[in-house]
């Protein structure tokens, strides 16, 4: 069923293996998508690029792994309905911004509302070393925000500290602190968790807040699947 209580009407459908998001528009109502994440709309609905918030951020956008542009929707003159797909199958989620701002793992950003800021956020060498992008995208200000991830989506609320592997944060709030730590810690015991037990580097966090996590990590089936890969013969 279509959930009214936001800024945005939306519904989520087809979760959590290959959901989809509709908005439904209010007369004059704008919404900013991830490039490329319209699936269909109705025709009166019209689209524009723009590097949302300036050059700057938008490059910031881009060394995060989103796109230097995003889409602007607006419904022109009447209420209209917007679908949106994520390229990866798997799950979406909403959350909504009022005064405590989300953290967003490297392309999971799908859409938001206009009062929403987008900009990139350098997590140094933490992020280096932990295997995933140096940049996170921050959302902060007031109003909607969807992400995704590959799998389902798991909120997990913390009081105090928290460990998660690496690969599988979707996004978490800003009041969580977090640091990036191998399993075991820097010793040959930790070295020899990671490669005997198949673990690494983790995160972990502290604090009081929500993170997500997914329930699939996509590196696991690329390695999985590559076995499998066609190959030329000499």
């Amino acid at each position: 069923m279509p959930v009214k209580n936001n800024d945005i009407t939306y519904e989520i459908t087809h979760a959590p293996a290959y959901a989809s998001l509709r908005l439904s528009l209010q007369p004059n109502q704008t919404v900013f998508v991830e490039s490329g994440g319209m699936a269909a709309m109705d025709s009166w609905i019209n689209m524009k690029s723009k590097v949302h918030g300036g050059l700057m951020k938008g490059l910031g956008r881009m060394l995060g792994g989103e796109s230097l542009f995003l889409s602007e929707f607006t419904a022109q003159g009447k209420a209209g309905d917007l679908y949106i797909s994520p390229g990866v199958p798997g799950d979406i989620q909403h959350y909504y911004i009022d005064g405590t701002g989300l953290m967003i793992q490297s392309s999971g950003f799908v859409a938001s509302g206009t009062t929403v800021e987008i900009d990139s956020k350098f997590q140094g060498f933490k992020g280096f070393f932990s295997g995933e992008s140096l940049f996170l995208i921050k959302t902060t200000g007031r109003g909607d925000v969807w992400f995704s991830s590959y799998g389902a989506i798991i909120e997990i609320p913390i009081a105090g500290d928290y460990v998660v592997d690496t690969g599988y944060i979707v996004a978490f709030e800003d009041t969580l602190n977090y640091s990036v730590e191998m399993l075991g810690g820097l010793s040959f015991k930790g070295l020899r968790t990671g490669i005997l037990g198949g673990e690494g580097l983790v995160c972990r966090f502290s604090g009081n807040g929500r993170l997500w996590v997914q329930s699939r990590k996509l590196s696991t089936l690329v390695n999985f699947l590559n076995p499998f890969r066609p190959t030329k013969s000499d």
